[in-house]
Order: C-alpha cells, then structure tokens, then sequence
C-alpha cells in the first residue's frame, strides 16, 4: 500500500502499465498524423478509420489465409499503405495548394465511409484476435504481473517512432521530403518526382497507423469502431506535441498515456477528460504545442 492514499502497489503500476499501452498507441498514430501533416499539410481524419483497417487486415489473413502474427505485421501496413496512396492520388491531389479544411472534411467523410461499410460486413461487435505463441505468458516482477505481449507493444512502438524520427529528421532521405514540402518547385528543378514522393509519404503514414493496428489486435477486439474511440484522443496528442512534429508526438503520446493512467488510480472521474484538459491548457500557454514551431 501507498501510504496516506490507501492505494495498493499493484493497482499503481498495473494502471501506468495500461497507461503506457495507450501512450504506445497513441504515439504510434500521432506520429502518422504529424508525418502526414509535417510534410503534406494535410489533416487526415481518416486515420483512425485506417488504424482499424490494418487490424481487420490481419484478422483476415488470420481467419482466411492462416497467415499469423508475424507476418501479418508487414502484409497489414503494406496493404494498408497502398490503399492510402491510392486515395491520395485519386482525392487528396485535386485539394493541393487549398485551405486545410478541405482536407478534414474529406478525410472525415472518407472515415465514416469506410467505417460504415465495415459496420455492414462484420457488425459492431468484436473480433478476437489471439496474440502469437511467442508472446504469451508473461514475467512475474514481484510487485505485479507483466504480460509479454504487452512489454512487447511498448517496446517495439517505441523502437518503430524512434527509427522513425531519426528517418525523417537525420537522414537525407527525410531531408528530401522537408524539401519537397517546404520549396516543390526547386526539389523539382533537381530532378526530383515531388508528387511521387508526396504519395509515398502519405502512404507511410498511413501504412503507421495500420501497423498500429495490427499491435493493438491481441489486445482490443478488432471492430470497425476502434479507430473512432481512439482518434479524437491522438488529435489531441498531436495538438499538445506541436502539429507537425515528429519528436512532439511521441514524447506526447507516451506521456499522456501515463497521465491518464495515473489519472485513473487517483481521480478516476477525470481520466476520460484529463488529455483535453491539458490540451486546452497548452494552448493557452503555447499555441504551437510543446515541440511545435512558433506561430
């Protein structure tokens, strides 16, 4: 027990443990957001309707094909992050150079699309989807019990933003893309393909959220309004972090996973109000967000 506060050891760290879950996920697919804000200027709403698509993909390839696990976290974001390239350059493309609104209210309608025609082919209910071999079980601490899949989620979400981070801000690949985002006209007097490379990113991002998709399958059901429980809340981390940085959107999104975590074990009627609490907080205070550019 903790003193004064009666709250038990395990109850704490089982509530930031599920509290670094969510930070996990909400890092991942903050950090589509940013990439596809960062350098397209778009503000995709459809991403959590993607992020469910990439679940419902391994979850196929499971039930229909036996294809397991580990491979379905490749084939799920490529899938995924063809289909994003595709609405990209049938839809995104005709609204380049116009006010963001336009954007969302594309993607929103496209997200209700797609979440609706998942609604009529599976229903509402969920999906189980069994975690692999390797990862079952879990490791005894001593102060609470830790499951392996979970540890692996976090882990490997933070392993996959990092590399991401690095790809975009370290290399000349991500240099590349800032520039064809910031000046297209001299990227394409280098000889550079801008929209290809728009495409391309756009895809990556999305293809993110579907192998955020993938990683939460074992641990929520797999159903087609995952992504909208899930989307308001990553908006949200991306508005705190700074909209269009990579670095904001990580250390947010793991960062707010473990307040709402913490939130739960000691003021539980805040936890579902406590990020938009902080968010309008921080937009008072810096309207940019934590790691954004100055307005």
């Amino acid at each position: 027990m903790i003193p004064l506060l009666g709250i038990s050891t395990q109850a704490l760290f089982g509530q930031l443990l599920l509290g670094l879950i969510n930070g996990a996920f909400y890092a991942m697919l903050s950090l589509g957001l940013a990439v596809i804000f960062g350098m397209l200027n778009i503000v995709n709403f459809a991403h959590g309707a993607l992020y469910m698509v990439g679940a419902f993909v391994a979850w196929f390839l499971l039930n229909t094909f036996h294809i397991g696990y580990w491979p379905a976290l490749v084939l799920a974001p490529v899938g995924v992050a063809l289909l994003g390239m595709a609405l990209e350059r049938t839809m995104m493309k005709r609204l380049a150079g116009l006010d963001h609104i336009y954007g969302l209210l594309l993607t929103f309608g496209l997200a209700l699309i797609i979440q609706g025609v998942f609604q009529n082919l599976f229903g509402a209910s969920g999906q189980p989807y069994p975690p692999p071999d390797l990862l079952k079980g879990g490791f005894n601490l001593g102060f609470m019990y830790l499951p392996a899949y979970r540890a692996w989620v976090v882990v490997f979400s933070l392993a996959v933003c990092l590399f991401t981070w690095f790809m975009i801000e370290k290399t000349r690949l991500g240099a590349i893309l800032r520039a064809c985002t910031e000046n297209p006209e001299l990227t394409r007097a280098f000889g550079l393909n801008v929209p290809r490379l728009i495409t391309l990113t756009y895809g990556f991002g999305v293809g993110l959220a579907a192998l955020a998709g993938v990683l939460a399958a074992p641990i929520y059901q797999v159903r087609p309004l995952m992504g909208a429980d899930f989307i308001i809340v990553v908006f949200a981390v991306v508005v705190i972090g700074g909209m269009g940085s990579i670095l904001g959107a990580i250390g947010a999104g793991f960062l707010l996973g473990l307040v709402e975590g913490l939130t739960k074990v000691f003021y539980p009627q805040a936890a579902n109000v406590v990020v938009f609490v902080i968010m309008v907080a921080v937009l008072l205070v810096k309207p940019a967000g934590l790691f954004g550019k100055k307005i």
